[in-house]
């Protein structure tokens, strides 16, 4: 993966405005599981490519101490043989001191290229250290904002648990109110005094009719009276009753 395309995308991430995208999202917990998942795929993703961008640095840094390193190297060499020359042609030996101080010239220029390579890999190593400042800055937000995804998903998931749980409760006050059970048991009160009602007229309808019996008792014994006056009438007697007698 470039360098350019994870910049991209680590950007791209870090602008997203979660409660904008929340507020246009048909499903907010579905979108945020996608948040999620993308997040996390492109977290994988750029941790990839900034350990591989890392090594590539480390590689440069380890060439420029080893460029570094040969340079003093090969000075020590060049001193050396530059001694060595004069020692000898001190002591007379011209052909002897011309082949150490052309030995200090070969070291003196391998020090030079050496200083060079390592002069030429010093801007590389500090625009590559700055890269990969920002992609371990923009890594680390990137981790942030999957944070505040999962929280903000694991709120929404709460909320929405108690929206379904009030909404439950609400259905069933409506339910309450639609079949109203004190009217069930208002119309179950009306049968029963229509019950007793009736229980009453029978009772009143009993009493007529055993005031009737009674009647006629009454009905019978007068009869009787006027059946034994009758008899006395017949037998040449008086029709006079007790009283007055």
């Amino acid at each position: 993966m470039a360098k350019q395309s994870i910049f991209g995308r680590i950007s791209q991430l870090l602008r997203a405005n979660i409660n904008g995208l929340i507020d246009q999202a048909e499903d907010p917990q579905l979108m945020l599981d996608q948040m999620v998942r993308d997040f996390t795929n492109s977290i994988a993703d750029a941790e990839a490519a900034i350990a591989e961008t890392i090594g590539n640095l480390r590689l440069l840094e380890d060439d420029h101490r080893e460029d570094i390193e040969a340079a003093r190297e090969w000075g020590e060499k060049a001193v050396a043989a530059s001694r060595k020359g004069d020692e000898l042609r001190a002591a007379g030996d011209a052909s002897g001191a011309d082949k150490f101080d052309n030995l200090a010239k070969v070291a003196l220029s391998r020090q030079i290229s050496s200083e060079n390579e390592a002069r030429s890999a010093e801007p590389q190593i500090a625009a590559q250290t700055e890269v990969v400042d920002k992609l371990k800055s923009g890594l680390n937000g990137m981790k942030e904002k999957l944070v505040q995804l999962q929280n903000k998903r694991s709120e929404l998931v709460a909320r929405a648990k108690t929206a379904e749980a009030q909404r439950q409760v609400q259905d069933a006050v409506k339910s309450i109110d639609i079949l109203d059970p004190t009217s069930d048991i208002g119309r179950f009160e009306d049968k029963i005094r229509r019950e007793e009602a009736v229980v009453r007229g029978q009772a009143e309808l009993a009493a007529s009719s055993l005031d009737a019996q009674f009647n006629e008792l009454d009905d019978l014994g007068e009869l009787t009276e006027v059946d034994a006056r009758l008899a006395a009438l017949k037998a040449g007697g008086s029709s006079q009753g007790a009283i007055g007698g």
